[in-house]
């Protein structure tokens, strides 16, 4: 199967690159939330249509990537082995991830000194967020990976349960042989329709980061900034030590260079951004990860199952935005409390997947499973929750493209010399899988 080539001519001029499209959106859509941020605001339709496009595409890419993998893989012990391998990397990265965000706002103690009284909390603007926490938790996570009907996990375009039925299905074709041979070929065609309709799709994402800009900014921007910058700002720095200190020694294991890593998906980091959604990139991501040498089975493996268990910036929110809470409403949290909290945030971040608002739901199901740090006190952080995600999704991004790579080498499923060539930003052929 051919992947869908995603290399661009050298000869290209330089404003027909989607990174330089979208960059130029993005700053067009902060000069006109500062400057008109009513008429920002109304934005929100542009970026939550590209949203909505993509999210359509997210479950037949998914189904034929993994099923079209798992049917040539031919090997059922191999696929339950990757699957492990991805499990037990990614626990020991969202730990990591946990233990350097606490230790991060511990040290930053942006909290400290704002006194909030959480009984004077206006709580009305965070009802609908808490409504939903009864829905996380490790029984509920383990039972939602069960659709209601086959099409039904289509129908609601949730990743796990989309996942789940391609894998069935991968392993029926295998037992079916030459029979299932047809099916497996149309499949085939079929994947290369739908990454076909996700390169038109991408013609308008420059349009769609603009609206998401404008709107973030029009509505949460300046007054959100000046109020909790400081939660802000050590947020993304702590994002970006995560990356260095903990990405940058798999990166170094792995024989690639991190930063070159992020030069290559820099187009799906930007939107990101934008959009504040990590799933419009992954069509793309899935492609670029073959692209640069990693096999198809274990990319269509690893990144949809990253997308719910690796969620190392939302791990990284989840705990600075926990701890902070307790500093601003002076709520006590000694070392005993935050290994609780460290194991019981273990448990609710893995439960974020196929919910709207996910790391907001999951920060109030925290703090309720907690029973120490006051619910009421996450209207604190509303305001700028949109400003966060703006350094969380870039840093799942990231996490989730080292994790593919790292599990590749891991398996002995990653050509290095066409990782190396690809970084390098060197002409290869497409990738043959």
């Amino acid at each position: 199967m051919t992947a869908l080539s995603i290399d661009k001519p050298r000869s290209r001029a330089w404003w027909k690159e989607l990174w330089v499209q979208v960059l130029l959106a993005m700053t067009a859509g902060i000069v006109l939330g500062i400057v008109n941020p009513d008429l920002g605001a109304k934005m929100q339709p542009l970026g939550d249509a590209f949203i909505k496009a993509i999210r359509m595409l997210i479950a037949p890419i998914i189904f034929c990537t993994v099923v079209h993998g798992i049917a040539h893989m031919a090997d059922m012990a191999r696929v339950g082995r990757v699957a492990i391998k991805a499990i037990v990397y990614f626990e020991v990265m969202t730990t990591i991830a946990l233990v350097i965000g606490l230790v991060a706002i511990n040290l930053l103690k942006p909290g400290v000194g704002m006194n909030i009284d959480a009984a004077s909390i206006n709580t009305s603007a965070i009802e609908p967020y808490v409504k939903q926490t009864g829905v996380i938790g490790f029984v509920p996570f383990l039972m939602n990976i069960l659709p209601g009907t086959f099409v039904g996990a289509f129908a609601e375009g949730n990743i796990l349960q989309v996942l789940f039925i391609s894998v069935l299905c991968g392993f029926a074709l295998v037992q079916l042989g030459e029979r299932g041979a047809p099916l497996v070929n149309l499949i085939d065609v079929a994947a290369k329709m739908v990454f076909a309709i996700v390169g038109f799709v991408m013609w308008v994402a420059p349009i769609g980061a603009f609206g998401a800009i404008a709107f973030t900014v029009g509505k949460f921007g300046v007054g959100s900034l000046a109020s909790l910058g400081k939660l802000l700002g050590g947020f993304y720095l702590t994002c970006l030590v995560f990356i260095v200190i903990a990405l940058g020694p798999v990166a170094r294991w792995c024989g690639f260079s991190l930063v070159k890593l992020i030069r290559y998906i820099w187009e799906e980091l930007l939107i990101c951004i934008a959009t504040t959604s990590s799933e419009t990139v992954l069509p793309r991501m899935l492609t670029k990860l073959e692209n640069a040498g990693c096999e198809r089975s274990v990319v269509g493996l690893v990144i949809p199952t990253g997308y719910s268990f690796n969620l190392d910036g939302t791990c990284l929110y989840l705990a600075a935005a926990s701890v902070f809470l307790a500093q601003a409403t002076n709520t006590p949290l000694g070392l005993t409390e935050q290994i609780e909290l460290l194991l019981i945030l273990l448990v609710t971040s893995k439960g974020a997947a196929g919910i709207a608002g996910a790391a907001f739901v999951v920060l109030a199901a925290t703090l309720s499973a907690t029973g120490t740090i006051p619910v009421a006190s996450v209207a604190l952080v509303l305001g700028i929750h949109r400003l966060m995600s703006q350094g969380l999704t870039p840093t799942n991004l990231i996490g989730n493209a080292v994790a593919t790579i790292a599990i590749a080498k891991w398996e002995g499923a990653l050509d290095a010399d066409r990782l190396k060539r690809v970084l390098n930003g060197e002409a290869v052929p497409a990738a043959m899988t």
